[in-house]
C-alpha cells in the first residue's frame, strides 16, 4: 500500500483542525481571551500567565495549522501542535476540564505518530518540493 496517500490525508485532518481553531479564533480575540482568563480565575495559574498565552494561542494554532496543511516545514509544525496541545492538555488539568482531555489527547496522539513517519512518508508537502 502507498503510505504516503494516508499520511498526507491524516496530516491535513489535523493541520486543517488546528488551522481552524486559530482562524475562528483570532476575529474575536478579545472576547476569546476574556472568556479563558474567566475560565482560569480559580485555578492555580495566574491571570498573568494565562492572559498572554489566550493572545498568542490562536496565532500558534494557525501557524502550525499551516505549515502542517502545506507540508511547509512540516516536523516543526508538528512538534509545535504537540506542544500546544500538551500546553492545553496541562490547562484542561488545572481546571479540571476533563471532557476537553480526550480531544487534545487525540491531537497530540495525531501529532506525535506523524512526527514519527514524517521522513518516510511525506511525499505531497512543499517540504518535498524544496529538498529537491
Amino acid at each position: 500500500m502507498n503510505n504516503q496517500i494516508p499520511f498526507f490525508l491524516a496530516r491535513v485532518a489535523i493541520g486543517v483542525s488546528l488551522l481552524g481553531h486559530g482562524l475562528v479564533r483570532i476575529p474575536k480575540l478579545s472576547g476569546f481571551s476574556a472568556w479563558m482568563v474567566d475560565k482560569f480565575k480559580d485555578s492555580l495559574l495566574p491571570s498573568a500567565l494565562v492572559t498572554p498565552f489566550s493572545y498568542a494561542l490562536p496565532f500558534a494554532e494557525l501557524i502550525a495549522g499551516l505549515l502542517i496543511v502545506l507540508g511547509l516545514f512540516t516536523r516543526l509544525g508538528l512538534t509545535i501542535g504537540s506542544w500546544i496541545m500538551i500546553i492545553l492538555i496541562f490547562g484542561s488539568s488545572m481546571v479540571e476540564d476533563w471532557g476537553a482531555i480526550p480531544s487534545q489527547l487525540i491531537h497530540v496522539a495525531f501529532l506525535t505518530v506523524l512526527l514519527v513517519f514524517e521522513h518516510s512518508h511525506n511525499s505531497y508537502a512543499l517540504d518535498k518540493m524544496i529538498r529537491k
